[in-house]
């Protein structure tokens, strides 16, 4: 395990290499993005969160991607570290939207590009736009895109799992699309509370067999939900192997 001051010294490194290469990719990424050119937004992407990654020292195993139908999913995982979303974007889809909290919209620059890469903010105090975002995500699966969501709508303290909110739920029922459970270990040890040290961790990531929502309405989203959280829980139950 790495000394804190050595821990300390890796991080500030790939904090300001990412914040320099935020500032020059990121009018890239939007420049890409104007000219309609989606995919090259999100090689970017995946270069600069690739890239923190690796600085970092956070290194991930992935289990069951043949799991994944080739058709738009949800993806639905566990959420108990702060690594867990630059992890599952990179590790699950290549041009993968996420549902994420409106707040995040506010950062600099990264609220456009999230806008320009297709993500869905939620503002999960105003019932109206939260719908509203749930019917935007919904359109956008059927036209073919692929989400994430953190259905806890925070990180567990505790590595047990929060109360499933129902939104990204609607979703897949309107868009009739399949929903697969995702299960994220070990990342918890790269943050610790009130530090901002990131220290390496190795993460786990296990992909279940997708749930059909074709047919299902709105009057069955509460044991879909159940039926999701039971999958998710399987998941989090095997203990990763690394060799």
């Amino acid at each position: 395990m790495l000394s804190t001051g050595v821990a300390a010294i890796r991080s500030l490194i790939t904090y300001v290499v990412v914040l320099a290469y935020i500032a020059v990719v990121g009018p890239m990424a939007l420049l890409v993005g104007v000219l309609g050119w989606k995919r090259g937004v999100y090689a970017l992407g995946h270069g600069g969160v690739s890239l923190a990654l690796t600085l970092a020292g956070i290194r991930y195993r992935l289990s069951g991607r043949e799991h994944i139908p080739r058709t738009a999913v949800v993806f639905c995982s566990n959420h108990e570290s702060n690594v867990d979303p630059p992890v599952l974007f990179v590790a699950l889809h290549p041009q993968l939207h996420i549902f994420y909290k409106a707040e995040l919209h506010n950062f600099p620059v990264m609220g456009t590009v999230f806008d320009v890469g297709g993500f869905v903010p939620v503002d999960r105090g105003d019932r109206d736009k939260a719908m509203a975002s749930v019917a935007r995500g919904a359109e956008s699966l059927r036209a073919g895109n692929s989400f994430l969501i953190f259905p806890e709508g925070t990180r567990s303290r505790t590595g047990a799992l929060l109360p499933f909110k129902k939104g990204g739920f609607i979703m897949a029922i309107q868009a009739q699309a399949p929903i697969v459970p995702v299960a994220v270990r070990g990342g918890r040890d790269a943050m610790r509370k009130g530090s901002a040290i990131v220290r390496p961790v190795r993460v786990s990531v296990r992909i279940g067999q997708p749930i059909p929502t074709v047919g299902l309405t709105l009057a069955d989203r509460d044991a879909l939900i159940a039926q999701i959280r039971a999958e998710v829980e399987k998941l989090l139950a095997q203990d990763p192997v690394w060799t």
